[in-house]
């Protein structure tokens, strides 16, 4: 039994090693991480096969993610460090925690985003920072958020880059068909509707890859009246590296969000050295260095917007210098071999660590 279970908030395909070796898709950060910790993984088809039918009636009580918390809590004794893979799962496995007891453990969570309603109140009512021994962060904005409003010491909320996978999203593993084209990608707060705006009637063609394996939101382009030099369709990862490899850049167009919301694609884009123009937000200013690697724009600004695509169009030079300079900062700080090992140096530090007490609530409502 290993010390360490890793959580996954889907459920892993069964032909991954296959389609990574196969070079179809990017090596999945989870499987990196399980190697460097030596951990277990579990995701929901093993949480469900493992729950039975309490499992399967918490799935229909709460969903996927309670199920998976619960399958953590009542494995707790097993390991000695939980590692959550986002708060959807964090959260309720810190109140199970709370309520049942921790065994022992420490909980390390990665947080995308807890400055919202459900998520602040979980957190405001049951004090569940207590059961949360290390955040892991993506956005600066987000580390200072939980330090002032829940009193959390800096060093347990730890800023760490986001990665790509350097070696998939590499323009070495493609033969560039370049055009005059600019694409966007994603999901997750895209504001599709200012970029249309902005590129209307503008002599470039511009793809929206309007899709995301992960957001839940709707697609923004549906609401506007596409113009003939827009196309929208979904995109595989192995289509979007070719994507990336033949636009002149990426433009990532952001509703105002105070978390990291397009870093995915942002850092894709930076990996197959493109220059990338964002929107400026709150909680996207970490990754593009203004004028460096890619250039921002105030978000819902569309003449703004307009104004910076011509300019990096008309300046093909600088766009491909600024590509560069991103795919240099992937190699040296935001790839998944320097994502995995911060995030293990954390988990190594955890399982050499005191282990925490036992509530003398322990096991009292679940057990």
């Amino acid at each position: 039994m290993a010390n360490v279970l890793l959580t996954v908030s889907g459920t892993i395909a069964p032909d991954l090693e296959t389609q990574i070796a196969s070079a179809l898709r990017p090596q999945a950060d989870y499987q990196a991480l399980a190697a460097a910790f030596g951990a277990d993984l579990i995701d929901y088809a093993r949480a469900r096969q493992s729950m039975g039918y309490v499992g399967r009636w918490i799935e229909r009580i709460g969903g996927p993610n309670l199920l998976l918390a619960w399958a953590c809590f009542r494995q707790r004794q097993n390991y000695r460090v939980i590692f959550t893979d986002g708060e959807q799962v964090g959260l309720p496995f810190a109140l199970l925690c709370k309520l049942g007891g921790r065994q022992g453990i420490t909980h390390l969570m990665i947080v995308h985003i807890l400055s919202v309603g459900k998520k602040m109140a979980l957190l405001d009512h049951f004090s569940l920072q207590a059961y949360i021994d290390t955040f892991f962060v993506y956005s600066t904005w987000q580390k200072r958020f939980i330090e002032e409003r829940w009193q959390v010491p800096p060093a347990q909320v730890v800023h760490t880059p986001f990665m790509v996978d350097s070696d998939f999203f590499a323009p070495a593993q493609v033969t560039a068909q370049p055009r005059r084209m600019i694409c966007a990608v994603g999901l997750e707060f895209r504001d599709y509707p200012t970029l249309v705006e902005a590129v209307r009637d503008l002599d470039v063609d511009v793809v929206i890859a309007a899709a995301s394996p992960w957001s839940k939101r709707a697609d923004s382009t549906q609401q506007a009246a596409l113009p003939a030099n827009v196309t929208v369709r979904k995109f595989s990862q192995f289509e979007l590296r070719q994507l990336y490899a033949d636009s002149s850049f990426v433009v990532m167009p952001l509703y105002y969000v105070n978390f990291q919301a397009g870093v995915t694609a942002i850092l894709e884009a930076m990996a197959m050295a493109k220059a990338v123009i964002c929107s400026r937000t709150p909680g996207q200013t970490d990754v593009i260095e203004e004028g460096t690697t890619g250039l921002y724009v105030p978000s819902g600004d569309a003449q703004a917007l307009r104004e910076r695509i011509e300019f990096l169009l008309d300046n093909p030079a600088l766009a491909t210098q600024m590509g560069q300079a991103g795919r240099q900062r992937i190699e040296t700080e935001m790839n998944l071999e320097h994502y995995t090992v911060r995030l293990q140096q954390h988990v190594h530090a955890a399982l050499h660590a005191q282990p925490q007490p036992v509530s003398s609530f322990e096991e009292v409502a679940f057990n």
